[in-house]
């Protein structure tokens, strides 16, 4: 099913997202559809590793440690 909402975008934006559709044939439809596409999967993902048990708390906790100048560098995590 298909459904129609408003958008409001500043002119410039939607004059360049209008050469852009032009010039690679496409409805602007279509290019709105693609960039929530792209949204809803980035959102996904975020979601997805919300998900994950203690995730966000660790993620914390290694913020903090960076900020008292603690923690691993990238060749210590390698191995």
């Amino acid at each position: 099913m298909l459904r129609a909402t408003t958008i409001r975008i500043p002119e410039n934006r939607l004059r360049l997202l209008k050469a852009i559709a032009g010039y690679e044939n496409k409805s602007l439809s279509k290019i709105f559809n693609q960039m929530a596409e792209e949204y809803i999967t980035r959102g996904q993902e975020t979601l997805e590793l919300l998900n994950i048990p203690e995730f966000v708390k660790e993620c914390r906790e290694g913020l903090e440690e960076i900020k008292a100048g603690k923690g691993k560098d990238l060749l210590e995590l390698d191995g």
